[in-house]
């Protein structure tokens, strides 16, 4: 049977079910309550994008994503299609339902400002403007400080969209063709989750250019898992 959320739109998706659609720019940041039963689609537009993501419960903030709880529930090192955010309470924040990049990083936590100038110099707003750079673990925090948290809430993340291996010495290998133009994820979320984001570089990144690639978004309504509480 043909699922409805899957027809007559060039992504696959049925404009009917569209609840809002918009873009994040490279280095830019961004968060949003999403509702239980509906759907958030992150599309990396140009290929080599990543999205330092965070999840909270909406109701009470105090439970959030649990990276060791999902890791060794599921016993994975990074996530992809199947797998689901467990929450430190033991309850599941959002499952991936899709995904045609394959593997996403949960390891490596953001970069700070003080890396970022490291590798790419400084571009401050005062000179540079919207060309400044920033970083994920700042816009992370401005972020979190528009709900009443803050640095104690940034919590191990989520990168999405980046592949982070281990080589055979044991070292953390950054690997920068994982996500090609077109590459998107699907978070259904199973609670009402508020999600927040950043499209600044990853930490390992190696590019000695200050790329960040821009995110689309698109939400619908989906359904939730009925096994799900």
């Amino acid at each position: 049977m043909t699922n409805p959320a899957l027809t007559t739109r060039g992504d696959g998706l049925d404009p009917t079910l569209v609840v809002w659609e918009e873009f994040v720019p490279g280095g830019g940041h961004w968060s949003g309550i999403m509702k239980r039963g509906t759907t958030l689609r992150l599309t990396d537009t140009k290929g080599g994008a990543n999205v330092s993501a965070l999840f909270f419960n909406q109701e009470e903030k105090l439970e959030r994503y649990n990276m060791a709880d999902t890791l060794k529930a599921q016993h994975t090192a990074y996530l992809t299609r199947g797998f689901v955010c467990y929450s430190d309470m033991g309850r599941v924040l959002c499952s991936i339902t899709s995904d045609t990049c394959g593997w996403h990083d949960t390891i490596c936590g953001v970069a700070d400002a003080k890396l970022i100038a490291q590798k790419y110099g400084t571009h401050r707003f005062q000179e540079h403007r919207n060309g400044m750079y920033r970083n994920g673990r700042d816009g992370l925090l401005i972020e979190l400080g528009k709900y009443g948290l803050g640095k104690r809430d940034l919590v191990a993340n989520v990168n999405l969209f980046s592949k982070v291996i281990v080589d055979a010495a044991g070292d953390l290998v950054f690997q920068p063709d994982n996500a090609k133009a077109g590459d998107y994820v699907d978070l259904r979320f199973e609670m009402n989750t508020l999600v927040v984001l950043s499209t600044a570089p990853h930490p390992l990144d190696p590019s000695p250019e200050y790329a960040p690639k821009r995110v689309a978004l698109t939400a619908w309504r989906s359904g939730p898992n009925p096994g799900c509480i």
